[in-house]
């Protein structure tokens, strides 16, 4: 099912955000969110049910909740596009000493989070976050399915995000 109607779901949401990166984020929360579903009457995309209709609307009807929500988001505060690395207006001082120990303790803790990982699941995620590999070319360097390179990828990101602290409220997420 992932396989399946991953590109078709990534062009679409491309065209409505305008950034394939973006629809990258959205399509991976959509599948992240579908795949923590509980199963409800055996029907739910990781049951083994056979895909249907119902499963691809579901699908995609979250991919774009998800963009539609990301897009409000943005309209009514502009100014968080800025908290965005890429749109910094100055890069963090390393002299700033609260930074420094800010960024190396969330460094720290993303790093035991990923330790903690299912040793296939930390070797895809690792494959795939620090060396930039495609997960076609990690299935095949693992010798698993394309399908179970995005399980692996997308455990090991909600792990991490349920790991680190909230932005918004500055509590735990655990």
């Amino acid at each position: 099912m992932l396989e399946r109607y991953y590109q078709e779901l990534l062009r679409l949401i491309s065209r409505s955000t305008g950034c394939r990166d973006k629809a990258q984020d959205v399509v991976q929360e959509a599948y992240a969110r579908i795949l923590a579903r509980k199963p409800q009457g055996g029907h739910a995309l990781h049951s083994g049910a056979p895909p249907d209709s119902g499963q691809r609307a579901l699908l995609y009807v979250t991919a774009k909740n998800i963009a539609i929500d990301e897009q409000r988001l943005r309209q009514r505060r502009p100014h968080d596009a800025l908290d965005e690395p890429h749109m910094q207006l100055r890069a963090p001082r390393a002299d700033e000493p609260e930074q420094r120990l800010h960024d190396r303790q969330t460094m720290e803790r993303l790093l035991a989070i990923i330790d903690a990982l299912p040793p296939r699941c930390r070797q895809a995620f690792a494959l795939y976050k620090f060396d930039g590999l495609s997960q076609i070319e990690i299935a095949a360097q693992m010798g698993i399915s394309v399908n179970m390179v995005e399980k692996h990828i997308i455990n090991g990101m909600l792990a991490c995000k349920r790991g680190l602290p909230d932005r918004v409220t500055g509590k735990d997420s655990a």
